[in-house]
């Protein structure tokens, strides 16, 4: 005859909850805004994903240009900042407010999982397709107008 092992309902109810949330995916960024991220579920859109650092005089000119199209075009398009210099979440904080960037900025506390490599140069601009296709970097001072050309806004 079988052994039965009597496992107690409320401790069926809790490894029931456990492998639930062990299944759940890990988000691939968190925002300074309080988002969790996964990739797959930004497919079907544009994603622009430009890395920037205090230091690069460009990076610092562009952000109008990133904050106008954020504005204009953030319900079409998904838009991010990465610090080049990996500035930990209240360094990064300081410098968002300081340069009053107005469009999430992803945190590399805990470290971001990013479908391209580093730039080697700066300010360097990555495009991810609606298909996940990753286009770029493009390189140098981005514009409203370069921006909407490479994701088909208007």
């Amino acid at each position: 005859m079988p052994c039965r092992l009597m496992i107690p309902a409320k401790f069926t109810l809790t490894l029931g909850l456990l492998f639930i949330l062990g299944c759940t995916p890990a988000p691939d960024f968190h925002t300074n805004q309080g988002a969790e991220q996964r990739w797959e579920a930004l497919e079907g859109q544009y994603v622009v994903v430009n890395y920037f650092a205090e230091w690069c005089a460009p990076c610092l000119r562009e952000l109008p240009e990133l904050n106008e199209f954020h504005h204009l075009h953030g319900d079409q398009v998904s838009l991010f900042g990465v610090s080049f210099d990996g500035l930990d979440n209240v360094a990064l904080a300081d410098l968002q407010q300081r340069h009053q960037i107005e469009f999430p900025l992803i945190l590399n506390q805990p470290a971001p999982y990013l479908p391209f490599p580093r730039p080697e140069m700066l300010p360097a601009t990555y495009i991810v397709t609606p298909t996940g296709e990753v286009k770029g970097p493009l390189l140098g001072e981005q514009s409203l107008a370069t921006l909407r050309a490479v994701t088909e806004v208007e």
